[in-house]
């Protein structure tokens, strides 16, 4: 067992860049608990990490991308063979340019074209040469069949309803290798191909992510038929289960692993050196302090790799959970309800290593956990991992901008990021799509189709969630109110570049007057040498800003939409969160129905006799036509709900009725849907509000 090498500790943060150089006979300005990681080098379980050049002889296979699927020690290196990867969506396509739409948001029931096959209409989503993969398709209303032609075929080599596939419901890919996470529906079993590939669905109208690589020239790609399921069956099963619980046993990671436990009092810092080759395998911290959400955010963790400055992010922010606890488990980084975090990231470095951690808070902390680290041997496709931090604070919801997540130059592979927000209102904060640019594209190879979509869930849904690949540690509400955080973690769909990178998301808020505060940790791989656009982290911006108080408005006598009992429906009915209605929800009828169909809910009249009905409803572009009725007695004419924008209506009176004391139905058919409409028929009830027959 190697001894324990004190961190060198420096009485002011301020003074933390000037530090002594020798990795070894630290000193330190001591007390029991300031120590930290002996320097390991002799004693590493590992004798060296299989470079990625090993397997560039090999040919690409199903059985290949499903051992990628959970190789963190394999993003390390450059890909081998080469390959680009990108997504087809349903983004708006009158988006074209900043100056042409560049912010259009009817992102959904776009496709490349339609094609009449065997007496049906095929819905085009992905249509590309080979040799390539598909890495991810993602949902938020998957309908129809969806069909995989490969290599030229006219006949399928994958055929299953939409939902199923997606949904973990496919024999043979059960969750969480495909499944459904807060609304939104993902698949991550991979599909290479040698030739061609095209992904078509039968039913149009709905939002779509198809993300696939396209290797080089020349490469050998075993396409995938059906058999693969079944012939793989035992490694789909054990992928599965190490889906399920990512953290996984930390020890598997390999490498030496010491304790350390150390204090940490505000203003002052604590530094690190390492000799390589190495490299970082897994890191456990737990942070005790009285404000721990404002110690994680003001606590600096800085990381430079042979020389070059490679992570500075606050501790919270870097293992995800930011800004305070919130428990998720990812196969990159999580944190317990306890409030114990890890880190899986596999760090290389040739060299040295030097770790840093700066104390911007008014907290004293204390730090307990431990790190390992094994022998690497350094190749040149051998890459250094990044982390960056970015915040900005009070930044006005109009105009619509595009908010940089990262700019980097060099040759690299994005890998994911964790991204937190604080919104003031109950609106969505996130309707803005992902654009991201790989070696100077004029136009964005990923194009997405609203921010929560990236994230791997759907509808805005404010539902905590975790995943292996992606999460929602944190939504505090009521809707989407308050604080959030999110993640998504890029393996197979892993983003490589040669030359340079960029990755803006829309700030496309659905409140117009608002002000949030946003923050992004962005993940990457980079050979030495490559540059970036973070600036260095600012002592006044590594705190915890305060929320404003929501109060929820309530309309006086209002029967809740959300709250009514549904007595019958076609297809799906459930509470939305909503900002600037009565109880700040409605009962949102949004799936599932066709014109004829009809929702039924019970309410409540204090007495019998003559009542005037009152409701109020939303209006939205995919809204339809609907006829309603009061104990079986018509309403009314149809009302048209069809608005380019969802905005709720002005209360409408429905006409007088005579009402049971107790029970009484209300009903909602769809007749249609207007001509500019998306045709999905939905309906928003805000409330019914009962006054007495004049």
């Amino acid at each position: 067992m190697n001894p324990q090498v004190d961190f060198t500790h420096r009485s002011k943060a301020s003074d933390s860049h000037n530090h002594p150089s020798s990795p070894e006979g630290i000193q330190t300005r001591s007390t029991p608990r300031q120590y930290w990681l002996a320097t390991l080098a002799a004693g590493c379980l590992l004798a060296g990490v299989a470079t990625a050049s090993a397997a560039s002889a090999r040919s690409i296979s199903t059985a290949g991308l499903l051992e990628e699927m959970t190789s963190l020690a394999g993003m390390a290196e450059f890909p081998s063979p080469a390959y680009t990867c990108k997504q087809f969506s349903s983004y708006d396509r009158k988006s074209k340019s900043p100056q042409e739409e560049w912010f259009a948001n009817a992102d959904v029931g776009q496709y490349l074209r339609v094609e009449e096959r065997e007496g049906r209409k095929e819905f085009v989503m992905m249509d590309a040469a080979g040799p390539g993969a598909i890495v991810r398709i993602w949902s938020a209303n998957p309908a129809g069949t969806l069909r995989i032609y490969l290599d030229g075929s006219n006949q399928p080599v994958l055929q299953a309803p939409m939902s199923e596939l997606l949904g973990g419901k496919f024999p043979g890919l059960p969750q969480p290798i495909a499944g459904e996470y807060s609304k939104g529906w993902n698949l991550y079993f991979p599909i290479p191909y040698a030739r061609t590939c095209k992904v078509t669905s039968d039913k149009g109208n709905f939002y779509y992510h198809v993300n696939y690589r396209t290797y080089e020239a020349g490469t050998q790609v075993e396409s995938f038929h059906t058999d693969q399921i079944k012939a793989l069956a035992a490694r789909l099963e054990k992928l599965g289960a190490r889906l399920a619980a990512p953290r996984g046993d930390d020890t598997e990671l390999g490498g030496e692993t010491q304790p350390f436990d150390l204090e940490l009092p505000p203003g002052e810092s604590l530094r690190q050196e390492f000799t390589g080759p190495q490299a970082f395998t897994r890191s456990v911290v737990k942070l005790a302090a009285r404000d721990r959400e404002a110690a994680l955010r003001g606590i600096i963790v800085k990381v430079t790799f042979d020389g070059e400055p490679a992570i500075e992010a606050p501790l919270g922010d870097f293992f995800g959970s930011a800004p305070g606890i919130s428990p998720y488990a990812a196969l990159p980084s999580g944190m317990t309800k306890e409030g114990e975090m890890y880190c899986h990231w596999f760090m290389p470095f040739k060299e040295s290593a030097a770790l840093e951690l700066v104390n911007h808070s008014k907290e004293s902390a204390a730090l307990t956990g431990e790190i390992g680290l094994a022998n690497y041997r350094w190749t040149d496709a051998s890459m250094h991992f990044h982390a960056k931090w970015r915040a900005q604070f009070e930044v006005p919801t109009r105009p619509m901008q595009d908010w940089n997540y990262l700019t980097a130059q060099g040759r690299g592979v994005f890998a994911g990021v964790s991204f937190a927000i604080d919104n003031p209102v109950k609106d969505w904060w996130g309707e803005g799509d992902e654009k991201i640019y790989v070696d100077g594209e004029a136009f964005p190879s990923h194009f997405g189709t609203g921010t929560e979509d990236y994230y791997g869930y759907a509808w805005c849904w404010p539902a905590v969630f975790t995943h292996a690949y992606h999460a929602q540690p944190r939504c505090d509400g009521p809707g989407n109110y308050g604080r959030t955080s999110v993640n998504r973690f890029h393996m197979l769909d892993r983003i490589p570049f040669t030359k340079d990178f960029k990755f803006d998301m829309e700030l496309w808020h659905w409140h117009a007057t608002c002000k949030v505060n946003m923050a992004v940790v962005a993940y990457w791989y980079a050979r030495p040498g490559a540059t970036d656009a973070f600036k260095p982290i600012r002592a006044e911006d590594a705190i915890v800003r305060p929320m404003p108080v929501w109060v929820v408005p309530r309309v006086a006598g209002a029967l809740e939409g959300e709250s009514l009992k549904i007595v019958r429906v076609t297809g799906t009915a459930e509470p939305q969160d909503w900002d600037g209605i009565s109880g700040g929800k409605h009962l949102w009828w949004h799936a599932g129905m066709k014109p004829g169909d009809t929702l039924t809910v019970s309410f409540a009249a204090p007495k019998a006799g003559k009542h005037r009905v009152i409701g109020r409803f939303l209006s939205a572009r995919d809204y339809g036509v609907h006829q309603f009725a009061v104990n079986g007695q018509k309403a009314g004419e149809p009302v048209d709900f069809y608005n380019p924008e969802v905005k709720p209506g002005k209360e409408m009176d429905l006409g007088i009725f005579e009402l049971k004391q107790g029970e009484n139905e209300f009903s909602a058919s769809v007749i249609g849907a207007n001509e500019k409409a998306i045709k999905s028929y939905m309906l928003g009830l805000d409330y019914l509000l009962l006054k007495p027959a004049e």
